[in-house]
Order: structure tokens, then sequence, then C-alpha cells
């Protein structure tokens, strides 16, 4: 016996979705990659891609570089921030 999958109607409300939709180049700047998606980000800079200029959105971490989704992870001292940390609000210790 095969079941029957309902078929369902999203319908998107009116007048709340942006218009200016276009394709942007967004840079992972820990290792240079770049990937075209649509976006309605901001951006001043431009970056030519495939002889195509494109705006320009610059990131410190993506899926590219992200130790999560690249299975790398980085050591990082945090020794530091700890000790900033503790030193800051050890005024609030009772």
């Amino acid at each position: 016996m095969q079941l029957e999958k309902k078929k369902r109607l999203y319908i998107m409300r009116k007048d709340i979705h942006p218009e200016n939709y276009r394709l942007v180049a967004f840079k992972d700047m820990s290792n240079d990659d770049v990937f075209l998606t649509k976006s309605t980000a901001n951006t001043k800079e431009t970056l030519e891609v495939d002889g195509v200029e494109y705006p320009l959105v610059k990131l410190e971490i993506s899926r590219s570089s992200h130790p999560f989704y690249t299975g790398k992870s980085k050591l990082i001292d945090t020794a530091g921030r700890i000790d900033k940390f503790k030193n800051k609000y050890a005024k609030f210790k009772k």
C-alpha cells in the first residue's frame, strides 16, 4: 500500500521581501576563497571574477575555512584572554 503525499502550497507574503537581489562575491580573507551567491548586502568594493565585476563582501571566516566544516582545528592562544577576563572581573568577587 502506497501512502499519498500531501502537496502543500507555500505562498510568500507580498511586499516584505527585498527587490535588490543580485550576485555578490564573498571572499574569505583567511584563505582567499571566493564564492558567488545572490545577496542584498550593501558594499562599496567590487571584485572581478571571470571577467565580470561583482560587489565584494569580505569575510573573516566562511565554510571553506571554519574548523567545523574543514575538520581542521586551529590552536588559539587564549591564555591571555582568560587572564584579562579574570583581572577585569576580579573586583566583583566578594
